[in-house]
């Protein structure tokens, strides 16, 4: 039977590029459920679907048939486990929880449901980033040495004012690196690969009345070997483009936003003059540096269509539960590490 009839839980700002992103792959957003039934009711008018009040008779909709869920992050457990017992297969916005234990009980329930898992990370579909990739599976780095991820956004006092869940332990998990920086960190790890260890400093600089961190800094060892660096704060005015730098003994490139600035490499191939040449051509917008909806849903829709496919097949999704595991289990070692001064070694 195709899959390709969605349910959206959460009708906050994300559920938008979330709906926009399941019309764009051309299958049908079924259904909508928000505890806030005015929330819900605005998103079915906008997008054409039903609008739930009871979340137990969304679930029962019989023509739903994948989830995506955009509660806020520390809410994304409990529905993401009944939507598994459903039989619903289940994309969960970032970061999959906002703790490790929080993220097995999720996979764990998947696993146990026979249901497909994905965690939203579309800045692995960038076209940037998978030529990144590409470039490192073929060892034109030579042997990666250092990769940084560098997020210096800014976020208004309004902001944090605005949604009591924002910058708070419980529900948003963390600050600039757990909510903002976090897209970084994926692409980080998916590029350099795992971390073995890290040290740390977080701290509250600017904002008020937030529970979390709004600057962070924390060195890196990989398991390769190689080091890093992580800066993310909501603090840096007026916000610049993300930034990730991947250097080799025998390479290094950068990719800002969605753009690459910088390919070079000690042997060249005949596909680096058109990569420079696009470099030339960059498209990129603020992205979310200072407007957190300033963001666009395509690399969303890319991601729903890999679920998709990776269902019809019976393989798994480019990021699936584990893969967006791997993130939280970083950034909580970050915290810890900067809350004990201590250097935090992972997978403990």
């Amino acid at each position: 039977m195709k899959v390709n009839k969605f349910g959206i839980i959460g009708c906050g700002m994300i559920s938008r590029f979330h709906a926009r992103a399941i019309r764009e792959i051309g299958a049908e957003l079924v259904a909508c459920y928000d505890q806030i039934p005015a929330a819900a009711s605005k998103v079915a008018s906008e997008f054409g679907c039903k609008a739930y009040e009871d979340f137990e008779a969304f679930l029962a909709d019989p023509e739903i048939q994948i989830v995506t869920i955009g509660t806020p992050s520390g809410a994304h457990l409990e529905p993401a486990v009944a939507a598994a017992r459903a039989g619903k297969h289940v994309i969960v916005e970032k970061p999959l929880e906002v703790d490790v234990e929080r993220c097995d009980r999720i996979i764990d329930a998947c696993d146990k449901a026979g249901v497909t898992l994905s965690t939203v990370f579309p800045s692995r579909f960038h076209q940037s980033s998978q030529q990144m990739k590409k470039a490192i599976e073929a060892g034109r780095f030579g042997k990666k040495t250092l990769g940084d991820a560098i997020v210096k956004w800014y976020r208004t006092q309004e902001y944090y004012d605005g949604g009591a869940w924002r910058g708070t332990w419980k529900l948003d998990g963390g600050g600039a690196l757990m909510n903002q920086a976090i897209h970084s960190v994926d692409l980080l790890l998916w590029l350099m690969g795992d971390v073995e260890e890290v040290v740390a400093l977080t701290g509250l600089v600017a904002h008020k009345n937030i529970e979390v961190e709004d600057v962070c800094v924390a060195s890196l060892r990989f398991k390769s070997g190689a080091l890093g660096l992580l800066e993310a704060t909501t603090a840096a005015y007026p916000g610049y483009l993300k930034r990730i730098e991947i250097h080799g003994d025998k390479g290094s490139a950068v990719i800002e936003e969605e753009d690459i600035i910088k390919w070079d490499f000690a042997e060249s191939l005949d596909e680096d003059a058109a990569i420079r040449e696009s470099m030339a051509n960059r498209l990129s917008g603020g992205g979310g540096a200072a407007d957190p909806a300033a963001i666009g849903h395509q690399a969303h829709a890319k991601q729903f269509k890999n679920v998709l496919e990776a269902i019809e097949t019976g393989t798994k999704p480019l990021i699936d539960g584990r893969e967006g595991r791997k993130s939280v289990e970083t950034i909580c070692a970050v915290y810890e590490s900067a809350k004990t001064g201590a250097v935090v070694k992972l997978g403990k």
